[in-house]
């Protein structure tokens, strides 16, 4: 498949972007693909370094930047991890002096939603939660049919309602909203319409407990390779 001429870095061996040298050796670029986004897009790479000028986005970038930082530790065995996500988003909120948090959960997980929101709050937060039942929409008004319905014709069943769920947030000046378990296209409406910085704690899989990377590391294996299989013409 012809991949030089957009960019594909997933399919780079080189990383030219990130090289192992010294700080006074910078980066060679040279050795980069022809379909390095820095080969073919320099004018436009040039002007996302200059949004980094802007106040707010230079705090808030320099501050996730020193998160990032904060989550290894130098030992005598090597580099080592020692925070998890959930523990990032409460230490970079700090950081950021966030009071307010939102949180935009999948009913599905509600218990989770419920440890999630007494964790926030035991750290001093105020949290606004919103599950994706909110409004009680009945699915056939947003244009399914009976048979289309996870029960069956017969039953109620309320939509998820990420729109909701955004402009509740919105509405309620959260100063960052968490996303946990929301649908896979539930969770792109709720992205298109909430209006203050998200995060993402857990992104939905219904089979493998909300770890979607599972899928990915078994792509190899007889149990799901059907991954790899390639799409009928």
């Amino acid at each position: 498949m012809e991949i030089k001429n957009r960019p594909s870095c997933a399919k780079c061996g080189v990383v030219a972007c990130n090289p192992d040298v010294d700080v006074n050796q910078g980066v060679n670029i040279n050795k980069a693909p022809e379909f390095c986004p820095m080969k073919l897009l320099p004018d436009l790479l040039k002007e996302a370094e200059n949004e980094y000028k802007n106040e707010d986005n230079r705090e808030f970038c320099r501050l996730a930047a020193v998160q990032e930082y904060l989550c290894y530790e130098h030992t005598s065995d090597g580099l080592r991890t020692k925070n998890t996500r959930v523990e990032e988003i409460i230490q970079l909120s700090t950081k950021c002096g966030f009071k307010k948090l939102g949180l935009a959960f999948c009913i599905g997980l509600k218990n989770e939603a419920r440890i999630l929101v007494n964790i926030l709050e035991n750290k001093g937060f105020a949290v606004v939660s919103v599950n994706c039942k909110v409004g009680a929409i009945e699915k056939e008004r947003i244009g399914l049919k009976p048979d289309e319905k996870i029960m069956g014709e017969g039953r109620w069943e309320s939509a998820c309602n990420p729109i909701g769920q955004a402009m509740i947030l919105n509405n309620e000046k959260v100063d960052l909203a968490i996303l946990l378990g929301l649908c896979v296209g539930h969770d792109t409406t709720f992205i298109k319409y909430c209006k203050v910085p998200i995060t993402v704690l857990a992104a939905k899989d219904r089979v493998t407990g909300h770890n979607p990377l599972a899928a990915l590391y078994l792509s190899a294996s007889p149990y799901y390779n059907r991954l790899l299989s390639k799409k009928d013409k």
